[in-house]
């Protein structure tokens, strides 16, 4: 899974773009969750960790380049 693809999971587990933000919280709003989706592809580091704990989507199919799969381990 691409990391845009696990984003979009993310906000459809969470309810929506909306309900995503809100589990975030602070000054996350749903267009911030919308940019992300549609500009950058993938949520900014801060958040990756938080959006796995909200949604179950592994941190490695959001932000692959910041969390690899470590060789030889299970996905």
């Amino acid at each position: 899974m691409v990391p845009h693809e696990a984003l979009e999971e993310a906000v459809r587990k969470a309810g929506g773009q909306t309900a995503l933000a809100r589990a975030l919280g602070g000054t996350i709003k749903q267009g911030h969750v919308w940019r992300w989706l549609n500009i950058a592809g993938q949520p900014p580091a801060e958040y990756t960790l938080p959006i796995e704990k909200i949604s179950g989507v592994s941190r490695h199919d959001l932000r692959p380049d910041l969390y690899p799969i470590a060789s030889g381990a299970a996905a």
